[in-house]
């Protein structure tokens, strides 16, 4: 069972890099806007299906650039499919990983105690 678990990290390490490196150079896609970090990947243990988590910052429509990001879903996984070695490409489905605004959240209320603390 370790060697599987192992493949799909390493799998999902290829797969977050690709991506990455597609959303950066290779996307033209007007509603896509701001800086797009791929955060994490994690893939379906038969391959068909990923889901592929980012961060967005500065963006003038975070709802506008995931409608844009699941546009071009279908070029994103044919420029996929030319990269990685996979017999199967898999399906790609975007979230928004929230997990850095929250803890900007979080820091800024940590902040706010602190301060309160020094008054």
């Amino acid at each position: 069972m370790q060697k599987k678990s192992n493949r799909l990290d390493r799998v999902n390490e290829e797969l977050k890099k690709t991506i990455s490196n597609i959303l950066t150079f290779e996307l033209q896609n007007s509603k896509v806007t701001g800086m797009i970090s791929v955060t994490k990947a994690s893939i379906t243990p038969d391959f068909r299906y990923a889901k592929i988590y980012i961060s967005i910052l500065n963006s003038k429509s975070i709802g506008k650039t995931m409608e844009g990001l699941k546009e071009s879903a279908g070029f994103i996984r044919s420029q996929v499919a030319k990269i990685m070695n996979l017999r199967v490409t898999p399906e790609l489905n975007f979230e928004i990983d929230d997990s850095m605004a929250y803890g900007e959240k979080i820091d800024k209320i940590l902040k706010e105690i602190n301060h309160k603390d020094e008054e």
